[in-house]
């Protein structure tokens, strides 16, 4: 497969290639990361070709952005496409000596709020832009508007709301005026597309966790919601949070958090299946999305150059149909799950 391939993302016209870059890793999720390593990775993915790069204010609140932005700022602005998210807003802490960092393994010391508002996501949008030291971003993403980061559905409905009556209208007055070129929403839970689309008209979605190797559920509503819609899709997470990339080995991590048991007896299976075909798990993980025709792109993160250029040969590996078959027949994948070549 080629990682440079070009697809179009739904309905923004946005042109990505088939890998790009997820900056979550530089916001030191799980593992921290020294400027130096966060450069020599991003001089790495530049080096081998990757041009489309995804952050958010909320990869080590604002750390990631940062970084990415110092690298990015020194290239070509023509040469890549640019995604970042709206939907919280960064603030100094009341309480800086009590500061914890939370979620992340290191990153800087803000506190957030979330606002869907006209004037939080305008604030937001232009927070980026000084964060990432850019004049302009290609895409725009409404970020962790889902109950895995608002607990209560009625939480999630107004904010929702919020969005519909308020929100929207900055995002359409962004894209009309050239400042971005596409709107999408990063989701993590299951039930979500529905309520974004019936509410707003979006181009993609940055599905993170949802459709990869471990879990494909949205074939059952979401994904042929996003087809009739002409809806992309970009797979973030699409290690599962790691343990797809690693192996069930201790420690490995599963939709965030430690992998359970049966988290680990899956992929324990899977690997035996990769095995026999001679595939590497990362492979397959990396690979697996593609065979649905809304996913423009993959977008593995990295932390350091050889993360970077193992996931490239990765994507660029051949997978026999037997293997993808035998998937099927073990019940480790659905039987109606599209897999790469099933339209060849």
């Amino acid at each position: 497969m080629d990682p440079f391939e070009k697809r179009r993302l739904g309905k923004s016209g946005v042109e990505i290639s088939s890998f790009g870059f997820g900056g979550a890793p530089l916001g030191e999720l799980f593992t921290r990361v020294s400027d130096a390593d966060a450069e020599a990775t991003l001089q790495a993915a530049w080096d081998e070709g990757i041009r489309y790069y995804d952050t958010a204010p909320w990869y080590g609140r604002g750390q990631s952005e940062h970084r990415l932005g110092r690298f990015l700022y020194r290239q070509p602005r023509e040469e890549f496409v640019l995604s970042t998210k709206v939907g919280r807003i960064l603030k100094a802490p009341r309480h800086p000596e009590r500061f914890d960092t939370g979620f992340w393994t290191g990153g800087l010391h803000f506190d957030h709020v979330f606002d869907y508002s006209y004037d939080g996501i305008m604030r937001a949008y232009e927070d980026c832009l000084q964060r990432l030291g850019m004049n302009r971003i290609d895409l725009l993403v409404i970020h962790d508007l889902d109950l895995r980061h608002h607990a209560a559905d009625a939480k999630v409905a107004a904010y929702l709301a919020q969005l519909a009556t308020t929100g929207w209208r900055a995002l359409d007055e962004l894209k009309t005026a050239g400042l971005i070129r596409g709107i999408g929403a990063g989701i993590n839970e299951e039930g979500m597309i529905p309520r974004f689309l019936d509410l707003v008209d979006l181009d993609f979605f940055l599905l993170a966790l949802r459709y990869t190797l471990m879990d494909h559920d949205t074939l059952d509503v979401e994904l042929p919601y996003c087809q009739r819609r002409d809806v992309g899709l970009v797979i973030g997470a699409v290690f599962s949070s790691g343990i797809t990339a690693t192996g069930p080995v201790p420690g490995a991590k599963y939709d965030y958090a430690d992998a359970t048991p049966e988290a680990l007896e899956k992929v324990r299976r899977i690997k035996a299946v990769c095995e026999r075909h001679e595939v590497a798990l990362p492979a397959a993980a990396l690979q697996f999305p593609f065979g649905h025709p809304c996913v423009a792109s993959v977008i593995p993160g990295g932390f350091e150059p050889a993360h970077i250029r193992a996931n490239l040969d990765h994507m660029r590996a051949t997978i026999p149909a037997d293997f993808w078959a035998e998937l099927r027949h073990e019940k480790l994948i659905r039987a109606d799950a599209p897999v790469p070549g099933d339209n060849a």
